[in-house]
């Protein structure tokens, strides 16, 4: 009976997708079939149909390879674990109803086929859930890896003078990193002003302030000056606010008026030269 199915599902492949995507677009909360091009669409639906019609007739490690192959591409594609469940239950429940419409399915056979469909889908809403949430996991943490390298990279700019541009929220684990690549920065590049460029950071709390501040000594530690740069006016309010001590830093509003100050500490500037 399982290949049956498999083979009705194979023949009417057209019209249950069709009935499956009308359900599907219902759901307002689900952008992919609102953003995405017709035709990544349409591959991606039959994908998901082959992916159900493979747990029927497949091998194991065939099935699985095709569940973690079409888990990784939803997951990119911002499918909710939600979503997928609920795409399983509409397809099931439109090949019941298109089966039971051509009496594949008749009151003497019906017990059998409940059977074969709750052996069909118990175990792949299961496996769908546990792979889900292995991919997104990972996908997660290699997202969270790229951002901490990309905002927490010390540049050098100038002979002498680097910038570490800070992005997004700095909590105790990336202040450890910033840490990290700050004092192997300074010692690579042979820094003797270091800039903090705070402004895309959006919050600058006590915390925050807490972990500047121990990265600007670490930096003095090793024989570098440090720079707090990019304060913007609502963070100047906050800081006063909670009584955060920066009088041991240079500050300065923008990157720009910074970069000035570190040129004078190394006894340069920069000139407009005229051309002749």
């Amino acid at each position: 009976m399982n290949r049956k199915m498999a083979h009705f599902i194979n023949d009417n492949i057209d019209e249950i997708l069709e009935k499956w995507l009308v359900q599907m677009k219902d759901d307002s909360e689900e952008r992919f079939f609102h953003i995405m091009s017709d035709d990544v669409i349409e591959r991606t639906s039959r994908e998901f149909a082959e992916l159900m019609v493979s747990n029927l007739f497949d091998s194991e490690k065939h099935y699985e390879n095709r569940l973690n192959e079409f888990t990784q591409k939803v997951v990119r594609f911002g499918w909710s674990i939600s979503f997928v469940l609920k795409g399983i239950t509409n397809f099931s429940t439109i090949v019941y109803q298109e089966m039971e419409k051509e009496k594949v399915i008749t009151e003497e056979n019906i017990k059998d086929y409940l059977d074969i469909f709750t052996d069909w889908i118990t175990p792949m809403r299961d496996g769908i859930v546990e792979t889900y949430a292995k991919t997104w996991e990972r996908t997660v943490q290699l997202q969270k890896i790229a951002l901490q390298e990309l905002s927490a990279s010390l540049i050098p700019v100038f002979d002498k003078i680097s910038v570490m541009p800070l992005v997004g929220t700095i909590d105790t684990e990336r202040a450890k990193l910033i840490m990290e690549n700050l004092l192997e920065g300074v010692v690579k590049y042979r820094s003797e002003v270091v800039l903090l460029d705070i402004t895309g950071v959006p919050v600058v709390d006590t915390m925050v302030a807490h972990h500047i501040i121990q990265a600007a000594d670490a930096v003095r530690l090793v024989g570098a000056k440090c720079m707090l740069v990019g304060i913007r006016p609502e963070i100047a309010q906050t800081i006063v606010a909670l009584g955060i001590n920066l009088r041991d830093f240079t500050t300065t509003s923008t990157l720009q008026r910074g970069m000035e100050e570190a040129l004078a500490w190394t006894n340069r500037q920069i000139v407009e030269v005229e051309e002749a």
